[in-house]
């Protein structure tokens, strides 16, 4: 099976968000499957990372979830009005968390475009932007704090290498592609970790 268990979360966060690009998200929602590969993150670890929300180990009811054991999804608003989905990481206790930033549509595009768009028609750049920002992906893949703290590695939210082993048809393998790393987005508080190169996301073709 390619369903990826706790043990691919428990290592350094850094090398867990480079490994999940080319991944697949899979959300069962409402007897749809809705599925996207990943192709941005960023990784986020409390022990050395004043961007974290448990920078220096501070645990509050928002974090507790970053401090529990790896494979389970973190899941916070900003704003008050956008959700973020973060994958925890490293050993239990130890608070880090890698953001998923982007997605490509894969499958369940026009339930995913409904989420997204409501009933406007889903044209070309529409379907560009569908998922490109933390945000963006939770609504298209109907993903709030109702889903905080669940498991990764079992509906309704799971990460694959392999559609097939989530149910859905599997597509070609994606010809290689290009990582390309950086400081991440709208941390500018975060003195010096704010260019820490952490965010990773795959060049387009």
């Amino acid at each position: 099976m390619s369903i990826l268990g706790p043990e691919f979360y428990v290592r350094d966060t850094v090398e867990v968000a480079q490994s999940l690009l080319g991944k697949y998200l899979v959300r069962s929602w409402q007897g749809a499957l809705l599925a996207g590969r990943i192709v941005e993150t960023e990784a986020y670890i409390g022990r050395c990372d004043k961007a974290c929300h448990a920078y220096q180990y501070h645990r509050t009811k928002r974090t507790e979830t970053l401090f529990s054991s790896p494979g389970h999804a973190y899941i916070y608003l900003i704003y008050g009005l956008y959700h973020c989905l973060n994958f925890v990481t490293e050993p239990e206790g130890e608070p880090a968390a890698v953001l998923i930033r982007g997605l490509e549509p894969m499958a369940g595009v026009e339930e995913m475009a409904r989420l997204r768009y409501g009933e406007k028609p889903l044209t070309p750049a529409r379907l560009k932007r569908m998922l490109d920002g933390p945000g963006k992906l939770c609504q298209g893949l109907a993903l709030t704090r109702e889903e905080n703290g669940i498991p990764l590695f079992a509906p309704p939210l799971l990460v694959c290498d392999d559609l097939g082993d989530a149910g859905l048809p599997a597509p070609s393998p994606p010809p290689p592609r290009q990582i390309a790393s950086g400081p991440r987005v709208g941390i500018d508080y975060a003195q010096e970790a704010r260019d820490f190169p952490w965010r990773f996301r795959l060049l387009p073709l």
